[in-house]
């Protein structure tokens, strides 16, 4: 089994989405009358060669996302707090391609959540099979939805994701697990919080440390150890959970966490570098 770190792009957004200020509604506010913004940060996807099959997680954006009009005008989010750097040839298709693999060979598509920096590369893998929690899909519907800050419209036609319900099979500090390898050494768990459906995946390699690909479930190692939720959280409560189970479970199994827009997750893979106890 190989993974491979792709980087789609980079993204800036306030500061104060990474670390949120405050609580409910008036954190969420102070996204949007932030003037301070990130450094260019990445845009993950993972690859991951298993003999069942092509795994992707994640699909990262398209290189549309670099102009701004290319988001809804009426959710102030996405032209007042959101900057992204994505040229043609990083997308996920091209960067497939670079590897020596082809989006016809994926099998899964695994989604952390249905934000557009995660979901946008659907549009390449219609030979796919989609998988997503069924409580994100459910929170991508309707008005809400898109108050949410989900972009259905930009998705494709074809999309009929097969949805992954959560209950049984407890794995470490989580309550529940999703095998999606009859190996069971990639494994979905629910990580809600940043979305109401989140979740992450673990890759066991038998004598080398876990893998986690944790999505959104913090912007960075340092956070998830503080235990900072972030400003754009759906369910405060919920995330801060998450973040707690996520220490405990990397504190307690030598593992290599990999947030999808931390700088230095590409270099933490490739080194092997273990959450520190």
């Amino acid at each position: 089994m190989r993974i491979h770190s792709i980087s789609t792009g980079h993204v800036q957004v306030h500061t104060s989405q990474v670390r949120g200020r405050g609580t409910g509604f008036r954190r969420r506010l102070n996204v949007l009358r932030d003037s301070e913004w990130t450094r260019p940060l990445p845009i993950h996807a993972w690859a991951i060669e298993h003999p069942e099959g092509l795994i992707l997680v994640d699909t990262g954006e398209v290189h549309e996302a670099s102009d701004p009009r290319h988001y809804p005008a009426a959710n102030p989010y996405f032209r007042r707090a959101l900057r992204v750097d994505l040229p043609r040839r990083d997308e996920i298709d091209q960067q497939l391609f670079r590897l020596g693999l082809s989006p016809e060979q994926v099998r899964w598509v695994v989604l952390t959540h249905m934000h557009t920096d995660h979901a946008g590369g659907l549009r390449h893998f219609p030979q796919a099979e989609i998988v997503v929690a069924a409580d994100e899909l459910a929170a991508t519907r309707g008005v809400s939805g898109r108050v949410r800050g989900y972009l259905p419209q930009l998705w494709p036609r074809w999309l009929a994701p097969r949805t992954i319900s959560f209950r049984g099979d407890p794995v470490g500090e989580f309550p529940a697990s999703h095998a999606l390898t009859a190996a069971g050494d990639v494994v979905l768990v629910p990580t809600p919080g940043h979305t109401y459906g989140h979740l992450s995946v673990l890759v066991r390699r038998p004598g080398r440390p876990t893998v986690l690909l944790a999505g959104d479930a913090s912007y960075t190692q340092q956070l998830m150890l503080e235990g900072a939720v972030d400003g754009v959280a759906i369910d405060e409560r919920a995330a801060h959970d998450t973040l707690l189970r996520l220490q405990r479970l990397t504190r307690g199994d030598p593992t290599v966490y990999l947030p999808a827009h931390d700088p230095d997750s590409a270099d933490r893979y490739r080194l092997e570098q273990i959450v520190p106890a």
